[in-house]
């Protein structure tokens, strides 16, 4: 019943992601100011005058967006048409550098120049861009030249553009937010799902679920508008958070990976493979955002191919879960699919120079929403899967303790029954004890056989089952325990013991005599922190003396008999006896 709410839970929110993808399409390419792109690039190091580059005809690669991170400064040319709307901002996509130098040039070369340290950008509405504003820029002005100190990344300056505005709030960018919004809020459910799932489960894969949900959560927060609304932080603290983050997915998602798929529907290699990829991509992303200008025009591109093992691994571990019939992996697969497809774009044009870098977002945003709600999904079946097998598992144990605690012969229950559970029977009420022996049974045996013996012992175990107020043991051989309750609990064992010849005289006929039973009863009421073994051995004093009276009778503590002196001589010497001595 609860896999089929949760089921058709998920099912409507896939169904209202798709509508309102449909609804906000456009919402992505929103109508924007008028962009103005570079049209030539230069290169050089910090130490030379910026101006004399930018004056310096020769050093200007125009129609070739091949950028080159060799050099430590990286300048871009823009044309100020006379058409163009005038820029006020630049705007381009998050990366570590050091500095941005911001120069508009006018046709009489006047210059004005503008420097802005890392720390120092802010961050554009326009998810995963930062925004940096202009010198001024009037209709005589020419060029404006950016240049990048110590840039890490290509995307930056292949995404950088002059605009005379951030994204405006219009209804279509009020539309994107309110679409990235419904996504963050589709990601807080799961994690409602597996706090209920955690709490029966107890397993490792639904905490990495949650970790990889909340890793999820925050990279559409950070990586869109919506931090920007909500808390403005520098756009440098977005670019290493959002490194940091992309770590932090691909490690929870392996782990959750490597426990989500069941036992022996992986091979070992590869699932003792994944958490070594977790720790790498934890380590890549970490250095890659503490040390962003170590080996700084390659790093970026090694770090984008280091984690091409990492997909590698996974898609085999998926795939291979899958040829071995996984159930789990089923929903991996599915979810992960346009997760799978962005990894692939961006390593593909993360490593490729030849292509422009593209980091697919969203694609990326549809992509976190399907793996979590199928792996969700997968998730809540395999909860499923997992609780029958553990109700199974404890259906069994609760059998094989019945048979534990159960004699064979009688059904009733035995030694290991009472001496176990005799605390719980006694704060339930349970606190009269009897002792019950059959009077020369080893006769029977002798004479009829062991067969017949059996067959009187299933007589007795009849006549002694137990009801709500009387609990029957068999001790072992012909002794068998009693334990009642409430103020008639004596007469009831009375009742039982008087019950037994009639009873086997019934069910074994051909003995010649009747089957009688001795009997000892002994109450814990006024002793209320007094032990089984304590009130056995009471009633099995009070059966002995039953026995020295001529057998066939009870003895109790209740109320006893009168006794003969040779019966309490007799008494006073049993403790020397064996215990076998004492049966007959």
């Amino acid at each position: 019943m609860f896999w089929h709410v949760v089921r058709k839970a998920l099912v409507k929110i896939v169904l209202g992601l798709v509508m309102l993808a449909s609804l906000h399409a456009t919402s992505f390419g929103a109508t924007e100011p008028m962009e103005i792109r570079s049209s030539c690039w230069a290169s050089g190091d910090m130490s030379e005058d910026l101006v004399a580059i930018v004056r310096s005809p020769g050093r200007w690669i125009c129609g070739d967006r091949a950028y080159s991170l060799v050099g430590e400064r990286v300048l871009l040319r823009f044309e100020i048409g006379a058409g163009d709307a005038l820029p006020h901002y630049l705007l381009s996509r998050r990366s570590a550098l050091a500095s941005v130098n911001l120069l508009a040039i006018d046709r009489d070369g006047a210059v004005r120049q503008t420097f802005l340290s890392a720390n120092d950008l802010l961050s554009s509405l326009r998810g995963g861009y930062f925004k940096a504003p202009l010198p001024a820029v009037t209709r005589d002005t020419q060029h404006v030249v950016v240049a990048f100190d110590l840039p890490s990344h290509r995307m930056t300056l292949q995404k950088a553009y002059l605009s005379e505005s951030d994204l405006a709030a219009s209804p279509e960018y009020l539309r994107t937010l309110l679409f990235l919004a419904t996504l963050a809020g589709m990601l807080v459910m799961p994690l409602i799902f597996n706090a209920a799932f955690f709490r029966i489960l107890r397993e490792p894969f639904v905490l990495w679920h949650s970790v990889l949900t909340i890793s999820l959560l925050a990279t559409i927060l950070v990586s869109s508008g919506l931090a920007v609304v909500l808390f403005d932080p520098p756009a440098m603290t977005l670019s290493w958070m959002m490194t940091v983050l992309f770590g932090l997915t691909v490690a929870s998602g392996a782990m959750f990976t490597h426990g989500f798929i069941e036992p022996g529907r992986m091979h070992p290699w590869l699932r003792r493979a994944l958490p070594y990829c977790a720790v790498w991509a934890m380590f890549l992303s970490t250095f890659h955002a503490a040390f962003p200008f170590v080996a700084r025009p390659i790093q970026s591109t090694v770090y984008t191919a280091a984690f091409a093992p990492v997909l590698v691994i996974f898609i085999l571990s998926v795939a291979d879960a899958l040829r071995r019939g996984s159930r789990a992996a089923k929903f991996q697969a599915i979810g992960y699919i346009p997760v799978i497809m962005t990894g692939l774009v961006r390593l593909v044009t993360g490593v490729a120079p030849w292509l422009e870098s593209n980091d697919a977002m969203l694609l990326f945003y549809v992509g976190c929403v399907c793996e979590v709600l199928f792996t969700t999904l997968g998730v809540a079946d395999r909860f499923m899967a997992i609780k029958h097998q553990r109700d199974q598992a404890y259906f069994e144990a609760d059998a094989l303790k019945s048979i534990s605690e159960r004699d064979a012969l009688t059904g009733l229950l035995n030694r290991r029954a009472i001496e176990q559970n005799f605390e719980r029977y006694r704060a339930d009420g349970y606190r009269t004890l009897a002792v019950l022996d059959l009077d020369h049974f080893k006769a029977i045996n002798d004479t009829h056989g062991h067969g017949a013996g059996d067959a009187v012992l299933k007589a007795v175990g009849d006549v002694l089952r137990a009801d709500p107020h009387v609990h029957a043991f068999r001790l072992g051989g012909e002794e068998f325990v009693l334990l009642g309750r409430d103020e008639d609990a004596q007469l009831r064992a009375e009742r039982r013991r008087q019950a037994i010849p009639a009873a086997v005289a019934s069910a074994v006929p051909g003995l010649g005599r009747p089957v009688t039973a001795s009997m000892g009863i002994s109450d814990a009421s006024s002793h209320a922190d007094i032990g089984f073994a304590e009130l056995y051995r009471q009633a099995d004093e009070l059966l002995y003396d039953a026995k020295l009276s001529g057998r066939n009778q009870t003895r109790s503590s209740l109320a006893q008999g009168p006794r003969d002196d040779a019966c309490l001589a007799e008494g006073l010497a049993r403790a020397s006896r064996p215990r076998e001595a004492r049966r007959s």
